[in-house]
This record gives structure tokens, sequence and C-alpha cells, in this order.
């Protein structure tokens, strides 16, 4: 497996979109799904081939657990866009980041740090 490089850009060059979660869990919810929606309409038709969909966490929790809960995000939020946006599976990469990338630096458990990100790859 090739390692999976993640590069944060300055918060000036950046487009965010988050997705967040509930704690400790991977769910939908469905004050989210509405973003989702627009979102998929917006990837959907345009030329990128290949979009990463990266899953972070709060620091709650052991690194592995939350390792595995930042994945199981991402794969979510991809079932979401192939099963109810009609996106193909092979425009969409999922990975787990864990807890390493905090969105708010101040407060590792808070609860904007439990998101999934989108990157334009290709």
């Amino acid at each position: 497996m090739k390692p999976v490089m993640f590069g944060q850009l300055e918060p000036e060059l950046q487009v965010n979109v988050r997705i967040e979660f509930d704690f400790d869990s991977a769910v939908i919810s469905d004050t989210q799904k509405p973003k989702l929606a627009q979102l998929c309409e917006a990837m959907k038709p345009c030329d990128i081939s290949l979009f990463r969909i990266a899953g972070h966490t709060d620091t709650s929790g052991t690194d592995a657990y939350n390792e595995k809960l930042s994945l199981l995000r991402a794969k979510e939020v991809k079932r979401y866009f192939v099963n109810e946006c009609g996106m193909s599976p092979t425009r969409l990469e999922a990975i787990g980041l864990g807890e390493r990338f905090p969105f708010n630096k101040d407060d590792p458990k808070a609860a904007e740090n439990r998101r999934v990100e989108f990157q334009a790859l290709s």
C-alpha cells in the first residue's frame, strides 16, 4: 500500500465545505445532507477525475480507534456520493487521517474537528 500524501493549503487558498459528524459516529446526519447534495451538484459535472475525501476526528479515543473512525466517515460520504448522487466510485478516494489535522487547534476535542474534507486531485 502506497503512503497517502495529504497536503494542507494556506487558509486563503482553501475552499472549505466541511461535513461534520456527531461524537463517536460515522452516520451522516440529516442536517449535513443538504451540503452534500449541493456539493454533489458541483462535483458531478466538473472535469476533475479524482476527488479525495479525507475523514478526521477529534482527540477523544485512541489513535487506532480514531484512524478507523475517520476512515469510516470518509467511506460513508463516498457511499452517499455513489448511491445518492450517482457519481462513479472511481472518481472518489476515501482516506482516514484520525486526529492529526484538527480544524480547531485550540480545542482538540471540539465538534468541528469531527469532519470530512475534500481535495480535487486531478
